[in-house]
């Protein structure tokens, strides 16, 4: 190679390709856009330890200014709503509880109140299991709301938030593990009510829950609502408005932070939410200013504003089921009811010998209904139904379609954290590079849901 050549060689631009759209870095190449040419594209993910969970960020950079931001993900995927088609109606509990593994009693709940649709059956689950779901998901709100808030910390610095929050979740989970035997993917919803009652002593450990919390929840409104540091980092970062939401269909504690009251416990009531006495939570609060409409220091408040009216329900459920120890918690008819008498063995594995000689001891047609029931299940009508409810972080839909088989022909989520990733571009764009953690945190993706 000649000398010329060689300084040709080096003259030569060289275009890296790290995750951009292939067609717009040839049409770069192409007409000699030295712009184009010159755009930083970094890829914050999947695994990095300021996201949330393993989800990939494609960021075009202006030195520190994002232009453009796109999420990548898939990275989670489990394939559950598809291996529920291989289940029983009763088993594709198992699997949903997985997806969102922050909100594990949401997902069983949407999916089992959607299968009751369809067999027809809403009127007659028992009073006691409604009260019981309710209970459940309040606390299984509190407990992913802690999670978020302490993640949220953790990422910008707020390390005293983060430990906290998860003191606090281990509470809740010692509750889950009490009355359902596991502090996470519980299968304990089940269509026609829940697995079991109430164990002895249950409401007693509510009860001090409940005093417990309401001591420590104004740490965090100290450690964080005015702290000049937090406040920084959170107002008019991941602005995103009314109408943006509305457009996108973006629902839970996002959409509240722009001042609609929207909630599908208030709007569209489930489980007798009708008969609870709490507030829907929005921002800016009364007697607050308008700086942090939509923003996501209001997302924040939101948050912990709702773990107090989670608390006020929760002191509800806990008078209800005092009086009403002793009710059934699953639906009837033998042909639907999966047993909800459950006894654990002494080894903490599997059931108690004295239940199994229960079942033994009925009788032949008895033993035969129980092998038949937890084998095969139960079959559905043909149709299809769709059930939404408000989780954590916005309306969870289940959308199941029979055939009139033991099995779904099709289970769909309408998954918050899916939908409401699609405000990444809009909050993250035309800010720092540091604000598009703050962004990302505020919505509060579970990539458990939005993989599925």
């Amino acid at each position: 190679m000649t000398t010329d050549q060689q300084h040709a060689h080096h003259r030569e631009q060289v275009f890296t390709v790290t995750g951009q759209d292939w067609d717009e870095l040839v049409d770069a190449i192409d007409h000699g856009d030295e712009e184009g040419s010159e755009r930083l594209v970094v890829n914050m993910g999947p695994q990095h330890p300021s996201t949330h969970g393993v989800l990939r960020l494609i960021l075009e950079l202006e030195g520190e200014t994002v232009t453009q931001a796109r999420c990548g993900i898939g990275y989670l995927h489990t394939g559950i709503e598809k291996s529920m088609e291989y289940r029983t109606w009763t088993q594709g509990v198992t699997f949903c509880t997985r997806m969102d593994y922050l909100s594990p009693i949401f997902n069983e709940t949407a999916y089992c109140l959607s299968v009751e649709r369809l067999l027809g059956i809403e009127d007659q689950i028992p009073e006691r299991a409604s009260v019981i779901r309710v209970l459940m998901m309040e606390l299984n709100r509190i407990s992913s709301h802690l999670v978020c808030i302490a993640t949220g910390g953790m990422e910008i610095g707020a390390l005293t938030v983060m430990t906290i929050g998860f003191r606090e979740r281990e509470l809740v989970l010692d509750l889950f593990e009490l009355i359902t035997g596991l502090r996470m993917n519980h299968a304990y919803v089940r269509p026609g009510g829940v697995a079991q009652d109430l164990p002895p002593g249950a409401l007693d450990e509510v009860r001090g829950f409940v005093a417990l919390m309401r001591k420590r929840l104004p740490e965090y409104a100290d450690l964080c609502n005015a702290n000049p540091i937090f406040r920084s980092r959170l107002v008019d970062v991941g602005v995103l408005n009314r109408a943006g939401c509305l457009a996108l269909g973006i629902t839970g504690p996002v959409l509240r932070s722009t001042g609609l009251d929207w909630d599908l416990r208030k709007s569209q009531p489930y489980c007798g939410y009708e008969t609870y006495d709490f507030d829907v939570c929005t921002w800016p609060g009364e007697g607050e200013g308008a700086e942090a409409e939509g923003d996501s220091y209001g997302r924040f408040r939101i948050r912990l504003d709702e773990m107090w009216q989670s608390l006020r329900i929760v002191e509800q459920c806990v008078e209800r089921l005092a009086v009403s120890e002793g009710e059934p918690v699953m639906v009837a008819d033998k042909k639907i009811a999966w047993p909800a008498q459950l006894a654990i063995g002494g080894d903490g594995m599997g059931n108690s010998l004295d239940h199994i000689r229960h079942i033994m001891g009925e009788s032949m047609e008895a033993l035969i209904h129980h092998f038949k029931l937890v084998t095969e299940g139960f079959r559905v009508p043909p149709g299809q139904a769709y059930v939404a409810i408000e989780g954590p972080r916005g309306e969870l839909g289940a959308h199941v379609v029979s055939t009139g088989d033991t099995r779904p022909y099709r289970v769909h989520f309408r998954d918050p954290s899916f939908t409401n990733l699609q405000a990444t571009s809009v909050m993250s764009e035309g800010g720092q590079v540091a604000d598009v953690i703050v962004a990302i945190a505020s919505i509060d993706p579970v990539m458990g849901g939005v993989d599925r």
